[in-house]
Parts: C-alpha cells; structure tokens; sequence
C-alpha cells in the first residue's frame, strides 16, 4: 500500500505533517484502516503545504521552492509558489510531480479517482489571501469558504466513497463553521498578518474597529462580536449529527471528530469569555472526547 509513510518524504514534508497535532480536529486517528490514515495524510499534507505557502510559513531555508523548480531566492514570492505549486499538482494527475508531498498524493488521487478541482480551489483561496484581507459581509466569507474549507470535506467523502449531494451539503456547512472558528480562535494572529475575517457589516454594527483588535484583550464590544460569529458556526455544526448518522462503521468516528473538535474549540472560546485576543482558546482531549459522545448520541 503506498502512502504518504510509505513514500518517506523528506524533512519540509516531515515538518508539515507534523502541524497535524495542532488542529482542532484528529486529522487520521488511529482506528481508522491504514488505507485510509495513510489516503487523509496525504490530502491533509497536500492543504497545509499551501496553506503554509499563502501564510508565509514554509520552513527556512527554501528547500519547498526548490522542490517546487524555483530558486530557493523566490521562496519568499508566495504568488510565484502557489504557481508553480499547482503546477506541480498538475503533474500529480499527468507526469510525475517534484516535491514530495505531492508526489505522496499522486497514488491516492489515481487510486480513487479523485478530480483536481478541490485541490485547485485549496490554492485559489491561497491566492485570494494575497489580494483580499478584508470581508465586507458574511455572505463574503462564506464564499471565501466555500474554497478555503469546504474542499477538504468533499475530499474526505471521495476518500471514503460516501460522496452524495446530501452529504456533501452538510459537509460544506460543518467545514465552514470549523474554518469560522478557526477564524474566532485566530483574531489576533491573522491580524498580524493584516488579516480580519470578521465581516465588516458585523464589525460596524457591534462597533468595533481595527484597532479594538490589536488590543491585548477584548473590550465589551469585542466579546459581543466574537460571540455573535460563535453562534452563527454552532448552528452551521448543526448539520454535522445528521451527516455523522448517514454513513456507518468507522467513518461515523471520524465525522463524529471532526464536528466533536469544532464543538470544542467554541466551547473554549466560550469559557475564555469570548477573549481570543491573548491568544487561540485551545480546547482540551477530555473536551474534545466528550463532545464526540454528545454527537454521536445527537446523530439522526
């Protein structure tokens, strides 16, 4: 079986894989099949390496902008990467592709006949953070998400062979709502990169402004605004009990994951009062374990 630990990727893809830990959500737990760790690995190597390129947070030295046929000199160029990073995703679906992430992901896009297009609106939505910072409205974010996020859970469906237009439209709102809450944990980071994805009509209307961000903590304002975005992800993540009790076996553990680790990541944001702005709530195991429990027993 070859997959993303059978193809020994180098160190830059070492070190992607390994922000696995850090995420909301268990990205390939261990009571999946080994096919199928090994199939999410490999999509899941596949999005944080771009995300890394759009964010700025390869690895020093430019060893990803050589693997990917540039200069280490142009690693610095995130447009130019995420250029030649699809071209080279080009290459998984027709020739042989340079850096190893991508070519860990060619046997699992050959071996479920996957499409390029999820892939491609991962690195569209890359590009768009180079030229857009701000949302004007929620309708504006949700078609940000609609490429930023939502591709990785019609990913995991054609890895699974449970793709069907039911699931697939609960799946687009689970994976929304965990890209908002990323979003509401990551205020303050994604400000330092002068980045807002807190719709600006919202912003206005609880009278918040730029620089109430930057705050070290949250004013009043703030909670109410964070608060208010917190329980538009929470009825979106309504959709993910259903979807959980539409597939079977282990799958269902899976889903159950990643709507569990949603749940607890608002949870945290909850108990920190609605004050990101020291730093990301992070949500515990015994959090995330419990709200796994109350999806499953949700499901229907």
């Amino acid at each position: 079986m070859t997959g993303v630990r059978d193809a020994h990727p180098g160190a830059p893809a070492r070190t992607t894989l390994d922000k696995a830990a850090d995420e909301n959500f268990p990205v390939a737990p261990f009571f999946l099949p080994r096919a199928w760790r090994d199939d999410l690995m490999a999509v899941y190597g596949y999005a944080r390496l771009v995300d890394d390129i759009g964010d700025g947070d390869l690895a020093p030295g430019g060893r990803d902008a050589v693997l990917l046929g540039l200069g280490a000199e142009r690693s610095d160029d995130r447009l130019a990467m995420l250029d030649a990073f699809e071209a080279d995703l080009h290459r998984v679906f027709d020739g042989t592709p340079r850096h190893p992430l991508l070519a860990a992901l060619q046997p699992v896009v050959r071996r479920r006949a996957l499409t390029p297009e999820p892939f491609l609106g991962l690195i569209e939505a890359n590009r768009q953070d180079q030229s857009v910072s701000r949302y004007a409205t929620y309708e504006d974010l949700l078609a940000y998400c609609e490429k930023s996020a939502n591709p990785v859970g019609r990913l995991v469906l054609a890895l699974t062979g449970t793709t069907s237009p039911e699931r697939v439209r609960r799946s687009d709102a689970v994976c929304t709502a965990l890209q908002i809450v990323e979003h509401l944990q990551d205020v303050a980071e994604d400000l330092a990169r002068d980045r807002i994805y807190l719709p600006a009509e919202d912003m206005a209307r609880f009278r918040v402004s730029e620089k109430d961000l930057a705050a070290p903590s949250a004013n009043s304002s703030v909670r109410s605004l964070i608060a208010f975005e917190a329980e538009r992800a929470s009825r979106l993540l309504n959709e993910g009990p259903p979807l959980v009790g539409s597939v079977h076996g282990r799958l269902k553990l899976l889903l159950a994951g990643f709507v569990a680790g949603g749940r607890a990541a608002l949870k945290a944001v909850h108990t920190a009062g609605f004050d990101v702005l020291p730093g990301p709530p992070k949500p515990t195991k015994l959090s995330l374990l419990r709200e796994v429990g109350a999806t499953l027993r949700r499901e229907g």
